[in-house]
């Protein structure tokens, strides 16, 4: 499998970064223009419009926190994909921690089989979907912190106007000014049910920050996963006489227990105190993918058993079906 892997190389997510950060500073550039409107709203609820700023501010570290711990990860693997002799002091990856693991110090003609490399991916897909899962919450926690705002606004207001009715003096006389302060109680409260739904605005402008953050931040996970499977595929080594993928779980673990036995004999040729501990567990591992090699072969012979089975009662079927047919041409030659 001689392929240059200069093209498979991945690329650095600062892309993204930037756009993250040109989209906060046009959203700090509006923020700015509208300075004064926006302090009159926060005032009108401080405790609850703060919170809402907390939950932003933490949300927005987070996405570039999602972001920037992909830089690490990406030279790592172009560090290990090259054979970076420097790569063995450098601090191990987090993301990629199975791969580490698993690969060893191993680069250059270095090949993995077709189960190990969809196990790697299903585990680094698990672990950046995990990364993002606190993002998402915070989206959805603005907005909803926003609707407590409108309905904390709202009983406010009910509760006020209920109170400007209840101090109308409906027993004086004059029509007109019972009206008329009824008419200015009501405008006051309802001028400042517009500034009650602060909270609501600032919940929903937000969650549409953090929503484009998070969605660059997919967006750059997205793009590492599936340079590090273009890369991983190109290392992945394909059965070549029959061109078959092995896709059967047991004959990987025979093959990592044979490796990790002969790794482990290899190390202990000079007689350690715990070689024997740790050829032992060698050999408890390889007795475990044998014994699982072995419970599929048997698996598999019962399935062409019942499939032999089948076939020899479809055959059946099939020859009363022809000799059926024969006797009625038969009767039909009879007949004529």
């Amino acid at each position: 499998m001689a392929r240059d892997f200069d093209p498979y190389s991945l690329s650095s997510p600062q892309v993204y970064l930037w756009r993250m950060i040109i989209f906060l500073v046009l959203a700090g550039f509006v923020a700015f223009v509208l300075i004064s409107q926006i302090s009159n709203a926060f005032m009108a609820n401080p405790a609850l419009n703060g919170l809402i700023v907390g939950v932003g501010v933490l949300g927005i570290i987070l996405g570039f926190r999602q972001v920037i711990r992909l830089i690490p990860e990406v030279s790592w693997v172009n560090g290990f994909r090259i054979g970076d002799p420097r790569l063995e002091v450098r601090r191990p990856p987090v993301l990629l921690a199975p791969m580490a693991t698993l690969l060893g110090n191993k680069a250059g003609d270095m090949t993995i089989s077709p189960v190990t490399m969809r196990s790697l991916l299903d585990s680094i897909g698990t672990r950046l979907d995990e990364s993002r899962e606190i993002s998402r919450y915070l989206t959805r926690l603005l907005v909803f912190l926003g609707l407590v705002g409108t309905f904390w606004g709202l009983m406010a207001t009910v509760s006020a106007v209920a109170v400007t009715v209840q101090s109308l003096n409906v027993g004086g006389s004059d029509a007109t000014v019972l009206f008329e302060d009824l008419i200015s109680g009501i405008t006051s409260q309802m001028s400042g049910l517009g500034i009650a739904f602060s909270s609501s605005l600032l919940g929903l402008a937000g969650s549409l920050i953090l929503g484009f953050l998070d969605l660059q931040a997919g967006q750059a996970q997205n793009r590492f996963y599936l340079e590090l499977e273009d890369w991983l595929s190109t290392v992945t080594d394909l059965e070549p006489e029959d061109g078959a993928i092995s896709a059967t779980a047991s004959n990987a673990n025979l093959a990592f227990a044979l490796e990790k036995l002969r790794k482990t004999l290899e190390e202990n040729k000079g007689g350690s105190a715990g070689s024997d501990d740790q050829a032992n567990a060698a050999m408890s591992n390889l007795a475990e993918g044998i014994q699982g090699l072995v419970q599929h072969v048997r698996s598999e012979q019962k399935m062409m058993r019942e499939w032999a089975e089948a076939q020899s009662m479809q055959q059946r079927r099939v020859e009363r079906l022809l000799k059926v047919l024969t006797q009625e041409v038969e009767r039909e030659k009879a007949r004529e």
